[in-house]
Order: C-alpha cells, then sequence, then structure tokens
C-alpha cells in the first residue's frame, strides 16, 4: 500500500465520520502537529489516543460546510496536500487555507503536521 493509499483512506474516513477508521491509519507512536491559524490556538497530541482526541474534536465541534483537498505532492513516503476548508461553530464561519504534511511508514501515518490561516489573502501590487 502506497503512502498516498494510507492518507486517502484516512481522508476517506474523515468524510465518512467514521474516528475509529480515521485512527487506525495513525501508528501508535504518531505525532499530529496543529500550528494553528488566527482563530484557533496550536496544539500537539501524540499516538493514537491523540489522533482520537484531535480527529473527536474536529468532527464534534464544527459543522463541516466543505474540506476541500486541492493537490497532492508526493514522494516515496511523504505526502504534501494542499486545501481549503469552511467549517462553523456557534452560528460563526470558519475558513482557513491549509498545507498538512503526512509522514507514512509500515502503512500508517507517524507524523501529521498542518499548517493552516484564516487571513484572507490582500491583492498586493507594489512589486
Amino acid at each position: 500500500m502506497s503512502a498516498r493509499t494510507v492518507v486517502d483512506e484516512m481522508f476517506s474516513a474523515f468524510e465518512a465520520k467514521d474516528l475509529e477508521r480515521i485512527v487506525n491509519t495513525f501508528s501508535e507512536d504518531a505525532t499530529l502537529i496543529y500550528h494553528g491559524t488566527q482563530k484557533m490556538p496550536a496544539a500537539k497530541f501524540k499516538g493514537t489516543d491523540g489522533a482520537r482526541g484531535f480527529f473527536s474534536f474536529n468532527l464534534n465541534a464544527f459543522e463541516i460546510i466543505y474540506f476541500q483537498r486541492d493537490e497532492y505532492i508526493e514522494t516515496e513516503n511523504k505526502i504534501v496536500v494542499l486545501g481549503k476548508e469552511h467549517f462553523k461553530k456557534d452560528g460563526a464561519d470558519l475558513k482557513n487555507t491549509w498545507v498538512q504534511i503526512y509522514t507514512v511508514k509500515d502503512q500508517k501515518i507517524t507524523r501529521m503536521e498542518e499548517f493552516a490561516t484564516s487571513a484572507a489573502p490582500e491583492e498586493y501590487g507594489g512589486m
């Protein structure tokens, strides 16, 4: 099974809101790092319990309007995914653009790192 297949399985489980399937794609010693946005704090999670906590929060605390993967960049064991998302929480809209980096070893995700921003880019004419 390729690294891309493992990451795609995790995304498929996320879209199905199947927490145990998501957790099953992570290794026992996985590290998950969320670098935070202007509206959400940074956090770090360890192992399958950490993956369960991270994804349980995301699946239950937000109404997912869309979660879109736009581009994949692949190497043998590393997958970089560029995308965007729109959630609602307590009536407020949360829109992010993100980059997620996955490292896969022995058909399990051993590291997930997400860099996201909720800031909308402004047109810059000074260059």
